[in-house]
């Protein structure tokens, strides 16, 4: 599996999310969806996705939501952190978030599309002492489940393309476009050519066409 970004960023991406979830909703009292919210929709939350050393690096979690607060709202928090002695649930559930997020490449907007800040709370009390892979293979089988359609079958059907359309504008066979759909053959051991060809006429990246 290819991984968001290098290991040597993933500790760092999970403590700063996990301070930040802890404090917008402990100190600064933002209900936690409305966090996920503004989280996704803000360029910190991006720069987080890719593990960018310039977002992670000399950042604590609680910059990291004022800057989001910030950007997404207009306001500036000035509520000062409280101490804590020992790790809250908040804290898994950034900190989890950011392993699983690293671990699939996929986008927060998708992961926390499939599962909830409620749901991982529930999730809170049977896996914050296990290993993080049993976490991990749990939201993966979930995530799988919900986006049963190939990247390539939904964004063709979201631009409005069939597929005989897409494999003429493309020049990729109509073969071709129905097996990567139905998953027998594999998008991401396509040569760079066809899944260019195929991005450029869907008005999206390559990478968005490559499944996690």
């Amino acid at each position: 599996m290819t991984h968001a970004y290098q290991e040597i960023y993933l500790s760092k991406a999970q403590s700063v999310l996990g301070d930040a979830f802890d404090y917008a909703v402990n100190t600064c009292g933002i209900p936690g969806n409305d966090f996920v919210k503004l989280f996704i929709a803000s360029s910190v939350g991006k720069r987080i996705e890719n593990g960018e050393p310039a977002c992670l690096a000399g950042k604590s979690g609680i910059e990291i939501v004022r800057e989001i607060v910030a950007e997404t709202k207009g306001q500036e928090l000035q509520i000062e952190p409280q101490e804590h002695f020992g790790r809250s649930k908040e804290y898994w559930i950034g900190w989890a978030a950011a392993y699983y997020q690293w671990y699939s490449g996929r986008k927060y907007g998708d992961i926390f599309k499939v599962i909830s800040f409620e749901d991982l709370q529930k999730m809170y009390h049977t896996l914050h002492e296990a290993d993080i892979t049993k976490f991990a293979d749990i939201v993966d089988s979930r995530i799988k489940e919900h986006f049963s359609e190939t990247n390539l079958k939904r964004i063709r059907t979201a631009y409005g393309f069939t597929q005989a359309e897409l494999s003429v504008r493309s020049g990729v066979s109509l073969r071709s476009i129905q097996m990567y759909e139905q998953r027998n053959k594999n998008i991401n051991k396509a040569s760079v050519d066809t899944v260019y060809s195929l991005a450029r006429v869907l008005g999206c990246t390559m990478e968005d066409l490559i499944e996690r």
